[in-house]
């Protein structure tokens, strides 16, 4: 979808188009049929820009929930969009440390944040280097009555004078995939900060991969999943920075989500132990932000292995930082022992995670006779856990125990 095919699908006709394209069947087998009913009354153009909307916004729907079908994608614009819950949660704490600021984003794509932090009471700004993206931001602002403005520019050029604070997210997306250098980030992370660092305060989007060496002195990062998936990071710079380092934060869905926060405690390093009645499986987000010592000393647990992110204990302690599983055998890794215990066990719904392990999840399903079935075939339930200690593959048999 072009510029002009936009324009034209913003106007009373084109709102009309879009309204029917929405109550049609749009699935991939009936698409060509509807497309060609439309095309019959409409424009030919103005079809198609209404027909990619439409599928656009059922995608949304799980980024936005029901307000996706209010606003306006780009297929790489939603695809790089932050999802609802998150910027919500983000714009929160723009508004509780800086109430009311005028808030300049660099790279502001099709206007997530900008809409969270508008809803929250902040005005601000938005700055997007491509012309057609910029438009969509500024269609999806308005769809919700905010006071934001947003304009074609290039980020690295913008004046941040007047503005009480900074939100950048660079892309990390190119024509060959993710990007995980924060150098080859457009721009580059160095040049944002810089950027950042000419404000009061500052919020920049990064990929939960950064490498903690890439986080400035001074900076907090924080890590956040929905859910248990890990979704993104953000360096949190100048006065929206707190008092730590680095942060996991939690919710716990997307709609109306609990939130919870661990930051570092001055725990000691976990010590290794042999495997007790209980595996914690920290969530990526704590992971992430190298907190996985914090959530053993909640569970009065060690790690099996120094270098591995699961952690063993004889206490069950509920805990949204990490997912428990009640171990009741530990072998040597087998393929041939693995499926005659589990035969013997009459599992029929097998679950398999890994972690310090090379072995292709798909094939060992296969070969333990569970290839391609999601639900079982009727019987036992297990969570087979594959992993090492030292240099010994290792295959728990747990159950998962149900969160608190």
């Amino acid at each position: 979808m072009d510029i002009a095919s936009f324009r034209a699908l913003r106007t009373p006709s084109g709102q009309a188009v879009l309204a029917e394209a929405a109550a049609a069947d749009v699935r991939e087998d009936a698409l060509l049929a509807t497309a060609s009913r439309l095309r019959e009354r409409h424009d030919a153009e103005l079809v198609a820009a209404a027909l990619t909307e439409v599928r656009l916004r059922e995608r949304a729907r799980t980024k936005f929930g029901p307000d996706a079908d209010r606003m306006y994608f780009t297929q790489a614009g939603l695809e790089q969009a932050t999802r609802a819950s998150v910027a919500a949660h983000r714009a929160q704490r723009f508004a509780t440390h800086l109430d009311g600021a005028h808030v300049l984003e660099l790279g502001c794509g099709i206007g997530a944040d900008l809409i969270s932090r508008g809803r929250a009471g902040l005005t601000g700004e938005g700055v997007e280097l491509d012309p057609l993206t910029a438009e969509v931001a500024q269609a999806n602002v308005a769809a919700f009555g905010l006071d934001a403005s947003v304009r074609v520019g290039d980020a690295t050029k913008a004046a941040v004078d007047g503005f009480d604070a900074v939100f950048a997210d660079p892309g990390r997306r190119t024509a060959r995939g993710r990007v995980f250098d924060p150098r080859s980030y457009e721009p580059p992370l160095d040049i944002v900060l810089d950027l950042a660092g000419k404000v009061p305060a500052a919020c920049v989007k990064v990929a939960p991969g950064i490498p903690h060496e890439a986080v400035p002195d001074g900076a907090e990062a924080e890590w956040v999943s929905v859910h248990g998936d890990v979704k993104e990071a953000a360096l949190w710079l100048g006065s929206l920075a707190g008092d730590v380092g680095r942060r996991a934060t939690l919710l716990s869905s997307d709609t109306d989500p609990e939130v919870w926060t661990l930051t570092p405690q001055g725990s000691d390093v976990p010590d290794v132990r042999a495997w007790g009645r209980y595996l914690y499986e920290p969530d990526g987000a704590v992971i992430r932000a190298h907190l996985v010592g914090e959530v053993a000393a909640l569970v009065g647990g060690g790690l099996a292995d120094s270098h591995i992110a699961y952690i063993t204990s004889d206490r069950l302690c509920p805990t949204p930082f990490a997912s428990a599983y009640e171990v009741e055998d530990v072998l040597p890794f087998s393929v041939k022992r693995l499926k005659a215990e589990l035969r013997r066990r009459e599992v029929g719904v097998l679950t398999v995670k890994k972690r310090g392990s090379a072995v292709d999840v798909d094939r060992l399903r296969r070969d333990l006779g569970f290839g391609g079935r999601k639900g079982g075939r009727g019987g036992a339930e297990l969570t087979l856990v594959v992993t090492r200690v030292g240099q010994d593959p290792v295959a728990l048999l747990t159950r998962p125990v149900p969160a608190a």
